[in-house]
């Protein structure tokens, strides 16, 4: 009755902490939508439309219940009898008003950042969008903050600070007072820690083990979403104040904590709505906002934070509502009903798939979370009563000394030659555990013999790199690492913390909690980017036992050096032997395996603690991530869950670097054996790495982008074959895309067998074919000036083109960035006999042989020079490679909208070409993120200002002009790629030559 108008009543509510005696402000849209405390007819969470009050407890709009952006959208759902409404609320036109005035206190702030995001508008606001909320609430209410029981006027209300920034309209609403200090017991939305599974005889509260779900019973299932909701709670009641919740991260990089608050939760409802468990949703608003996180993005991608979120007390007050919701789908739902009593099997199909998956996704950033919090300012931030304690080497009170020495401070970190042997990665479907998509598949890598350190690298180990400039020294560091080292001014790990003056090197540590004396022998914790140029810099200081410098882990090395009980093998064959699947955090420590995991310690521990695996490495499993050399990747036969179908993929970019092994805070899923994380290269995670030294290639997966076979789909690894090739590095260099492109590069090809390149019909795309060589026939009709003869085929693929150019010019020098392209090359220069395989209807294929072009003999092969290399790097090439340029002619064949940095290869060109000489660009200007970063493309996109349309085609004239040369030739250029018999691509690209002046 609420929603079709009249006063709300307010239904009873405890205040939290005791700072208010009435009710806490209503967040709901509607009543007890998906099952709840509200209980029919209390209206405690009802908005009242065509009334005075909005929500519980008849909170008077515009006074400390009502900020305008939660209070709008409760108005908007809430005016769902008229969706005229929705119109006139955004536009401030009458009819608009006349029905949402009363409901929102008359007041509409235009382009309000929380409702544009609902509603689809903008994902978040602009700067200006904020100042422009600013003075919409100055006016609107005004004298507000001396309602909010004094709220404004404290210490950390945005009140009294000199600098204001965006997020900081969110302070002074009337929570920093019962946030401040120590959470009472009725913070807790669901059990409290001294009665919640795991929690010990002394009630401290650790990690269950992870469910086995071939016999999932109702209480089972409670436990294990109590443990994690209340473990996820329990660490939030660390945060002081409502200003940690609301402050960015310093990197920027990630949502502020209030949203991780209400995304659990929000997760919780979206996914058991997708499964069909639930039937509508529990605060539709919530679970719009809250919905979407962000993946770490760029280490200068700033703009993520600007944005008025709900009141802490709003999304606790959701949060309660959920877990109601949640306890009654599983106490309830029929799909865990058990014919025997036994318990039900839960697997992918099962609708409480979905639940499991809430779970994990809880313990995910139940530590991404700690993270955060241990990146937050120390005075924003308290240890909750119930959490674990330090690893008891925190406390000893050993003296340590301000500059360590090896052996006292920290262990000897020798390294240990470990037997190589074959790893098969993956986990069978059958498991009973829940599992995301991507630890799903198959792939069998051969690991060469090498040698990894015995420990982690230690924060004693570390300190002699910062003492010694590594962080100055720019030749530690590959080029995306300075340039975020230089971002961040970075001088030592971010958890250190300088404790003595500038260049004395004396440090604390920081935990999630507390700041502590340096722990010299607890691994270093660093990124990526630092671990390399700790590596680069371990080998240029002490060299290396191999004749390759030194590395870090990859993941099937990894795997060779866990505890052989409980490795993949061990648990494939027997469940329990992933050892997560029995052991709670209280027990993770203990035994030959024991481990600092699932939560056993609130810190990490030094490196020599626990007992080493069979191979003499210790911290194998937990205390710290490991970085691997892997990129994040899928394995053969992966498919996405419905559920959550864009878990993974996104992050199949070659931008995403592999952890192993989980940390101390690592639980569930995330500390089984079969778990595959990934972070960007700059990100921090309780992540240090290890050392290894090896005399062949890292046995790692890469993903390339840029690449001139293309960025492919995730789907593309399940055609791959890797048991016949399991070196292979790049599963993007399938015999498939192989085969698409000598098929491309030699037309001719199948016509011994009777296949033609394109079916016959009418108007058949002939004129589409040859383009390899008629991109070489237009270089060669441009007249370059002859000074060296020599050309460059940049991008070669198989070599088509290369072949074509070798017919005019004495040396062609061809490179491409697939290293299965340049060996097909290879191999048909040395005149071997290629086949390949042309896809005729499903899985019917026709082999034929590649038949090369007339004229290509033996005279024309041999002038060609094939190798594998990096169009962004030619400008390096020319320093170092011997033979390298100057060249007469270049050709760029549909590569350049395939670089991360075209840029990078467009500069180089007057370096490498003669006065004269011609350089033909072939492009579709087909831009895409996973190949370019939209800050790199040329054009393709509106001006930030004018909004008028940038186009590549004019962005190129004014590059290649500004690089000294002048167009003097324009074409349209058709090519054709077969897929299959009867499906073909035909692409227009745009050819242009460049002549140098």
């Amino acid at each position: 009755s609420a929603l079709r108008g009249g006063t709300a009543k307010a239904g009873p509510r405890v205040g939290v902490g005791g700072v208010r005696d009435g009710p806490r402000p209503a967040t709901r849209p509607f009543v007890a939508a998906a099952g709840g405390r509200s209980g029919s007819g209390s209206g405690a969470n009802a908005i009242a439309v065509g009334s005075n009050a909005v929500g519980g407890g008849g909170i008077p709009a515009g006074s400390s219940g009502g900020r305008p952006p939660s209070v709008l959208a409760r108005a908007l759902f809430a005016s769902a009898s008229d969706p005229r409404a929705f119109d006139g609320l955004l536009d401030g036109s009458s009819r608009g008003k006349a029905l949402g005035a009363s409901a929102i206190g008359g007041r509409l702030p235009v382009g309000n950042p929380s409702t544009m995001a609902f509603l689809g508008i903008r994902a978040k606001s602009s700067g200006a969008a904020f100042r422009h909320q600013a003075e919409e609430d100055e006016e609107a209410f005004a004298g507000a903050e001396g309602a909010v029981g004094g709220a404004g006027s404290g210490a950390g209300s945005g009140a009294e600070r000199s600098h204001q920034e965006a997020w900081m309209v969110n302070l002074g609403r009337g929570d920093d007072a019962w946030l401040s200090g120590p959470r009472r017991e009725d913070w807790f939305t669901g059990l409290e820690p001294k009665v919640c599974p795991g929690v010990d005889e002394r009630g401290v509260l650790r990690s269950l083990p992870l469910p086995n779900l071939s016999a999932v019973t109702r209480q089972a299932a409670k436990e294990y979403f109590d443990n994690s909701w209340t473990l996820f709670e329990m660490l939030f009641a660390g945060l002081k104040g409502e200003e940690p919740f609301y402050r960015p991260p310093v990197h920027g990089l990630r949502h502020p904590q209030i949203f991780y608050y209400g995304h659990t939760p929000c997760l919780y409802v979206n996914k058991l709505r997708v499964a069909g468990v639930l039937d509508r949703p529990v605060n539709a608003y919530f679970e719009s906002i809250f919905e979407v996180g962000v993946d770490e993005m760029l280490w200068d991608d700033m703009h993520k934070n600007d944005m008025v979120w709900p009141t802490v007390s709003e999304v606790y007050e959701y949060r309660k509502d959920v877990y109601d919701t949640v306890v009654g789908a599983i106490m309830n739902h029929p799909s865990l009903d058990s014919v025997d009593g036994k318990g039900v099997r839960v697997d992918q199909d099962h609708p409480m798939w979905a639940l499991f998956m809430g779970f994990e996704h809880e313990r995910i950033h139940l530590e991404t979370s700690s993270v955060l919090f241990r990146e937050t300012p120390i005075e924003l931030v308290q240890r909750p009563a119930n959490w674990p304690g330090l690893h008891p080497s925190a406390y000893e009170g050993v003296s340590r000394r301000s500059h360590p020495t090896e052996g006292a401070e920290y262990p000897l970190n020798d390294m240990i030659a470990v037997e190589g042997g074959s790893v098969a990665l993956g986990k069978p479907l059958d498991f009973p555990s829940y599992g995301w998509d991507n630890e799903y598949g198959e792939r069998t890598v051969s690991v060469p013999d090498f040698q990894a350190s015995r420990h982690m690298v230690t924060n004693g180990e570390f300190w002699a790199f910062v003492a010694d400039g590594g962080y100055r020294n720019r030749e530690n560091w590959c080029d995306d690492g300075w340039a975020w080292r230089t971002h961040r001014n970075l001088k030592w790990p971010f958890f250190w913390t300088p404790a003595g003056p500038q260049g004395s090197h004396e440090y604390s540590l920081r935990t999630i909690f507390e700041e502590i004396p340096m722990m010299w022998d607890w691994p270093v914790d660093v990124t990526y980017y630092e671990s390399r140029a700790f590596c680069k810099w371990k080998t240029e200081k002490d060299g290396s036992p191999t004749s390759r410098p030194l590395r870090i882990l990859t993941e099937a090395e990894h795997q060779i050096i866990r505890h052989r009980e409980h490795n993949l093998d061990a648990a494939r064959s027997e469940a329990s032997a992933d050892k997560v699947m029995v052991t709670s955090g209280a027990d993770f420590r203990k035994g030959p395996s024991g481990a600092n995991l699932n939560m056993a310690f609130a810190s990490q521990n030094p490196v020599d603690s626990f007992p080493p695996s069979h191979t003499g490495h210790h911290d194998v499993i937990g205390n710290s991530w490991e970085w691997t050399e892997d990129h994040f990747n899928p394995l053969r036969n992966f498919e996405v869950h419905h559920i959550y179908d864009d878990f993974s993929t996104p992050c199949f970019d070659g931008k995403h670097s592999m952890i192993v092994g989980g940390s101390f805070m690592s639980t569930g899923d995330e500390a089984s054996v079969f778990a595959r994380f990934h972070f960007r290269p700059h990100f921090l995670q309780h992540s240090g790495f290890r050392l290894v030294a090896s005399e062949e290639d890292a046995p790692a997966t890469h993903l390339f982008p840029g690449s001139f076979s293309g960025q492919a789909a995730a789907r593309d690894e399940a055609v791959v074959d890797e048991e016949a090739d399991p070196k292979r590095e790049n599963v993007y260099e399938t015999d498939d895309h192989l085969g698409m492109y000598l098929g491309l590069h030699f037309p001719l090809s199948g016509s011994a067998e009777g296949v033609s390149p394109v079916l016959a019909h009418a108007n058949a795309p002939v004129h589409g074919l040859r383009f390899p060589q008629r991109v070489a026939e237009l270089l060669c009709s441009l007249n370059p000036v002859r000074t060296s003869n020599r050309v460059l085929d940049v991008g070669c693929a198989v070599g088509g083109a290369s072949f074509e150019l070798a017919k005019s010019f004495d040396q062609v020098e061809a490179f491409d960035f697939s290293e299965n392209f340049v060996t097909a090359a290879k191999r048909i220069q040395s005149g071997e006999e290629l086949s390949f395989k042309i896809p005729i209807e499903g899985d019917i294929t026709e082999e034929v042989r590649v038949e090369r072009e007339p004229g290509v003999d033996a005279s024309v092969l041999e002038k060609v020079n094939f190798f594998q290399g990096d169009a962004t790097k030619i400008s390096e090439y020319a320093e170092s490679r011997e033979g390298f340029g100057p060249f007469d002619g270049v050709v760029l064949a549909n590569l350049l909208c395939r670089l991360p940095d075209p840029m990078a290869c467009l500069s180089a060109m007057p370096r490498i070409v003669n006065e004269g000489g011609v350089v033909v660009i072939v492009t579709p200007f087909t831009w895409l993120e996973d190949f370019t970063s939209r800050s790199k493309w040329l054009g393709g996109f509106k001006d930030p200002v004018s909004q008028a349309p940038i186009y590549s085609k004019d962005k190129l004239k004014q590059v290649m002009e500004g690089l000294g040369f002048e167009k003097i030739h324009e074409e349209e250029m058709p090519l054709v790629i077969r897929e299959h018999q009867r499906k073909y691509q035909y692409i227009i690209s745009e050819a242009s030559g460049w002549r140098k002046k």
